[in-house]
Parts: structure tokens; C-alpha cells; sequence
């Protein structure tokens, strides 16, 4: 099926799961997951109208979309796996967002290499899934990292964003979800001036679920593109 078949396929499916929520579809921003795809795929989704897209590999992003403003003007992408302290300075230069800020230490090395001008948009990660994943471990290190953004200049909270277990226990999933939601109400209590607007959770196998617990941007990798090429090592 084409890119752009399965585009309108994952619109439909967030549509009903809006309904069933009682939500307005217009809430929830689709990313396209472009890791290990092709320059040519992610060109079939801007062309079926897909415009925010999403990278975890620092140097395979700069390979494919170092020019992405001439390709793709308008073109919104975000940095969406771990951040590597020695890589931070070639992610601001190439990205709009770091969804991924896992540490206070990689806070601490945008302040180092921010070059004075806006700040980077950035989303705190909040673990809540399998021992491996990354992310703060507790809403008390995301209310210092909070704490920590605020008092320097170098960047800006857009929200917050985590990465459900993968499980077939749908409990499971909610729960994580969840857990995401309810650290975004305790830390607007804390801090009732931060933008927590996006709640980034939801990837191809739990996207709806992540609908019905509060997330306002989907992360779709193969039910955009497909099963992605896994010779680079995954």
C-alpha cells in the first residue's frame, strides 16, 4: 500500500479513536518516523501533505535532510532518540526539536553550545516503560530539570514525551500513558507558566490507546512507511 494510502489510513484511526474519547481530532499533530527510510518515502509523504517529521540517528538525519529547507521548505523535524552530549551541538544546528532530553547533563551541554540566539524548543523525557528505555526516572527529576530550564536560556519546554513498553498487555501501555499524564498535571501545579501543551506519546503499535490517555503528537513509523531496512543494525 502507498504512503499515502497509509496516511489517510492512520488519520481515519485517529479519528475514531478522537470520538471515541471524546476528543477533536484537530488536537493530535502525526509525526512520520522517517529512521532508516529512504529520501525518496520521505518525499511520497510530503507530497501526501505530512509535514513534521522525526529522526532518532544524529548523523543518518544530517545525511538525508542536511538541505531539507531547499527539499522540503516548511519542513518541521524533530530529534527524537537519545541525545549523545558530544552530538549536541551538531542537533541544534540541524533540528527544530529535541523531543529526547533524558538527563539534566544534556541540558547542561545545550547551555554550553547554544549560540546566544533563540532558544531550542526541547520536550522532557519521563520513564515509564521497560528497564532499557531512557528518560527521567521520577516526576521529582523532571521538576528539577524543569527548574534547571528555566533559570538558563538556551531552551524552551514545549511538553513532555515518552515510550510505552512493548507489550501486547494493553494495561500495560495505558498505564504508562497515563503515568505521562498525570506527571503533566503535577508539574503544571509547580510550574502553572510552562508550556506542557505537547504530550508526545503513541508509536504504530499503541498509537490509539495513547489518543484515548491525552497524547497530542503520534510518532508513525511503519504504519506510514512500512517495515523499515534494519541492515543499519536494529
Amino acid at each position: 500500500m502507498a504512503i499515502r494510502d497509509n496516511l489517510e489510513r492512520i488519520k481515519e484511526r485517529i479519528e475514531a479513536a478522537c470520538q471515541r474519547s471524546g476528543r477533536k481530532s484537530s488536537e493530535i499533530r502525526l509525526m512520520g518516523v522517517s529512521k532508516f527510510q529512504s529520501l525518496s518515502a520521505i518525499q511520497e509523504a510530503w507530497e501526501a501533505g505530512l509535514r513534521l517529521f522525526g529522526e532518532s540517528r544524529l548523523q543518518e538525519a544530517r545525511d538525508k535532510l542536511a538541505k531539507r529547507h531547499d527539499l522540503f521548505p516548511g519542513m518541521e523535524l524533530h530529534m527524537i532518540g537519545p541525545l549523545q552530549r558530544n552530538k549536541v551541538r551538531q542537533a541544534l544546528l540541524l533540528f527544530d526539536c529535541i523531543q529526547s532530553i533524558d538527563r539534566t547533563e544534556v541540558l547542561e551541554e545545550i547551555e554550553k553550545r547554544h549560540s546566544g540566539g533563540p532558544p531550542i524548543p526541547i520536550l522532557l523525557e519521563l520513564h515509564t516503560g521497560e528497564a532499557s528505555k531512557t528518560g527521567f526516572p521520577t516526576v521529582d527529576a523532571l521538576t528539577e530539570a524543569v527548574e534547571y530550564v528555566l533559570a538558563g536560556r538556551a531552551c524552551v519546554i514545549r511538553g513532555l514525551m515518552t515510550m510505552a513498553p512493548y507489550t501486547s498487555d494493553t494495561s500495560l501501555v495505558r498505564q504508562s500513558f497515563r503515568t505521562l499524564f498525570q506527571a503533566k498535571q503535577r508539574l503544571l501545579q509547580r510550574f502553572p507558566e510552562v508550556d506542557l501543551s505537547i504530550l508526545s506519546m503513541g508509536m504504530s503499535s499503541d498509537f490509539e490507546v495513547a489518543i484515548e490517555e491525552g497524547s497530542t503528537l503520534v510518532r508513525i513509523g511503519t504504519a506510514l512507511f512500512g517495515e523499515r531496512d534494519k541492515k543499519e543494525g536494529q
